[in-house]
């Protein structure tokens, strides 16, 4: 017989050690057959170390330093505007503002400034900043810059607060796909029914489409998760690989609408019932008005919502109603698309003014008490008509329109035309570039015709010409004592903006002007915030915005 060559094979008596310990894996803590056959995938990918760490190659990832999407050179505001602020003041701007910014040019700038690439403030981590910017941008209703924004950073940097803002962007836009590389490698303290239907599904556009189905099964048959929510899943998931199966989307039962819902219901193609949408919030319309996967039918319903928000452009609005012009199909879309062509390309002055006058009363009840969303729609028609004395009753709310798209210049136009006093002269006085001064008697016309409840119209025309240095303190502070307010008083805020404006720092005024701004309506906004808030962005070059903003009050209040 051959011997065997010295040091080949094992010693006589010893066996090798088994594959699983020189793996690291402790066999003693190994779990049952019926514990194993209970875990969700990513429960055993976890238990094997199967679950992949980082989606990028070693060497390719980017940079915490500047995260952001919009460049200076594109629109950003100043890279380093927060770099050597206090962490403690920002983030308090940041977080402190919970809700919606009740002007239309106040989100579009906060927006902005949100989106804009930026350094870190010293002493931040540039997760937590990055987090709070998406968070902020979600609870204004701008999922999509949401989105963008956590997309700028790698998923081996999220942290949980990084990961839940991602989440909730991922939901704002239906991208529940998109979801996937935060839910299945990021860092993250949930264990929560959606966090696990999204890491299922996220399992099934991976090619484990059959145990993702038995996780959703499971959560569903626990009750861990409403009926439709499981559903909506189900359908999703059942659309990937060898798992599709027919799932039968029941609203049978379903008294409300929830963000998980409306987005799976949206990427899903599952129609909302109308009863639901009615009673829905904000929150809804916002990311319903943006929605690529809708029809324009279904964009419209939320498009005036959408539009005195500031999450539509007057541009996008104009080309949402020419794709329900070119669909043809019958219904109030249509009738809405007709009018505003006919706003555009009417043969007369007179019939184009009338079709924009039939756009800012339609639909009833709604679009009387709050026009602005129809006054963005109708901005570069009313834009478009040369003044004329013909049209002077309706001057006001033509300059309004005309505002509510920054035609600044287009409104200017009608100086000559519109009554001393009148809210087109207001919205005039404050919004045009080339600075007037406007003495006590024009103000005194103004307050004396202004029929607003406790004539806050004429609060906030005096509040936005003493911001923008159009009429001196002497008559302010008298029409402040007349009319309620006082332009002196001081407070923690007024001081904040007051310091960030002295040291020209347009990204925290900008910050701190939206903690000023956000609320559910105009009746929240008094004069002395809107005075420092205009004459902060004005002091620090943002006299555009300022000049907007202070003419939107007078309009709005």
């Amino acid at each position: 017989m051959q011997p065997l060559p010295t040091g080949a094979g094992s010693a006589p008596g010893r066996s090798a050690p088994p594959p699983a310990a020189a793996e690291g894996i402790d066999l003693s803590r190994l779990p049952t057959l019926r514990e194993i056959e209970a875990m969700s995938t990513d429960e055993l990918d976890e238990l094997f170390g199967l679950k992949p760490k980082v989606d990028i190659p070693v060497g390719a990832g980017r940079g915490m330093g500047r995260v952001g999407v919009i460049d200076p050179a594109e629109g950003g505001l100043p890279v380093f505007s927060l770099a050597a602020q206090p962490a403690g003041l920002v983030r308090a701007a940041l977080a402190g503002t919970k809700g919606p910014v009740i002007s239309r040019w106040g989100h579009i700038l906060l927006r902005r400034a949100l989106a804009s690439r930026l350094a870190t403030p010293a002493g931040m981590d540039p997760a937590e900043f990055a987090a709070l910017r998406a968070g902020l941008l979600g609870r204004i209703g701008e999922f999509a810059a949401a989105r963008a924004l956590v997309q700028d950073v790698d998923t081996a940097n999220y942290t949980p607060a990084l990961t839940n803002a991602a989440f909730a962007a991922y939901l704002g836009t239906a991208d529940i796909l998109g979801a996937c590389p935060a839910v299945r490698l990021a860092k993250a303290a949930r264990e929560d029914a959606e966090w696990r239907m999204t890491a299922a599904i996220c399992g099934a556009y991976s090619g484990e489409a059959g145990n993702a189905n038995r996780d959703l099964r499971r959560i569903m048959s626990r009750g861990d998760a409403a009926r439709i929510d499981a559903l909506l899943a189900q359908r999703l998931a059942g659309a990937a690989g060898d798992g599709r199966r027919a799932v039968t989307i029941e609203w049978d039962g379903v008294t409300e609408l929830t963000p998980w819902r409306f987005a799976l219901a949206n990427a899903v193609g599952a129609e909302v019932p109308g009863e639901l949408l009615q009673a829905a919030g904000r929150y809804y319309a916002l990311a319903g008005a943006v929605a690529p996967m809708l029809t324009p039918a279904q964009r419209l319903l939320f498009a005036d919502t959408a539009a005195r928000a500031g999450v539509l452009s007057s541009a996008a609005l104009v080309d949402l109603h020419s794709e329900l012009f070119a669909e043809g199909e019958d219904g109030s879309g249509l009738e809405r698309a007709r009018q505003l062509r006919a706003a555009y390309l009417g043969n007369t002055s007179a019939a184009r003014m009338a079709a924009i006058k039939a756009l800012w009363g339609a639909d009833g009840a709604e679009v009387a008490r709050d026009p602005y969303g129809r006054w963005v729609l109708t901005a570069e028609a009313a834009a478009r008509l040369a003044p004329s004395e013909d049209f002077a009753t309706d001057a006001g709310p033509l300059v309004g329109s005309m505002l509510a798209a920054g035609y600044d210049r287009d409104a200017a136009r009608w100086a000559d035309i519109v009554e001393d006093g009148s809210l087109a002269w207001a919205l005039i006085a404050v919004s045009r570039a080339d600075a007037e001064n406007v003495g006590s008697g024009a103000i005194g016309d103004f307050v004396d015709a202004d029929d607003s409840r406790a004539q806050r119209k004429s609060a906030m025309l005096v509040a936005g010409l003493a911001a923008l240095g159009r009429t001196s303190e002497g008559v302010a502070s008298d029409y402040g004592e007349d009319l309620g307010f006082d332009l002196a008083r001081r407070s923690r805020w007024t001081q904040a903006i007051s310091g960030a404006a002295a040291g020209r720092n347009q990204v925290l005024v900008v910050l701190l002007a939206g903690l000023g701004m956000q609320g559910e309506s105009w009746e929240q906004m008094t004069a002395l915030h809107l005075f420092h808030i205009v004459r902060a962005l004005d002091q620090v070059g943002l006299g555009a915005e300022a000049r907007m903003i202070a003419a939107e009050a007078v309009a709005r209040a």
